[in-house]
C-alpha cells in the first residue's frame, strides 16, 4: 500500500539534525527511509510547499527543492477538496478542529485507499472521527 508522507516525518528527515532527535523520531526517520527504498512514498503539493517554506537560505532552498523532485507530486482533483472539506465539517461537529492541509492530505490519502504517515498527534484525533488508515512505525 502506497503512503502519503505529511511535512511532519519529511521535517524530521530532511530539516532537522539527525543528532537533535529523539528515539522515536530517529525511528520515523528510518521507516520512511524503508518506504522510499520500497517505492511506497507518496507526496502532494501543500506538504511540499510546508517543507520549502520559511527557509531563508538560497542554498538550502535549493538542495532541499532538488532532493525532493525525486518525488512527484500526486495530483489533486476536485474531489479531493470536496472531501477535505466534509472531513473537516465532520470533524468540526465532533469539536475536533483541523487544519485544511490535514483534511487535504487525509482526503488525498482515503479517495485512492492510502495510509497516511505522520508523527502530528492532529491526525490520531480526527482519525477517530474519520477512520484514517495511519502508518505506524513497524
Amino acid at each position: 500500500m502506497n503512503v502519503l508522507v505529511d511535512t511532519s516525518v519529511w521535517s524530521l528527515a530532511l530539516r532537522r539534525t539527525p543528532g537533535h532527535l529523539s528515539f522515536f523520531e530517529k525511528a520515523a526517520v528510518a521507516e520512511l527511509t524503508e518506504l522510499i527504498r520500497e517505492g511506497r512514498v507518496r507526496i502532494i503539493g501543500i506538504v511540499r510547499q510546508e517543507l520549502l517554506s520559511g527557509i531563508k537560505d538560497p542554498a538550502q532552498f535549493e538542495k532541499l527543492r532538488e532532493i525532493l523532485r525525486a518525488f512527484p507530486d500526486e495530483p489533486t482533483q476536485t474531489s479531493d477538496y470536496e472531501t477535505a472539506s466534509l472531513a473537516s465539517n465532520k470533524c468540526r461537529g465532533k469539536g475536533i478542529a483541523v487544519s485544511a492541509s490535514d483534511m487535504l492530505i487525509y482526503a488525498v490519502a482515503q479517495l485512492r485507499g492510502w495510509a497516511i504517515f505522520s508523527t502530528d498527534a492532529d491526525f490520531k484525533r480526527f482519525s477517530a472521527v474519520l477512520g484514517a488508515r495511519l502508518h505506524s512505525i513497524r
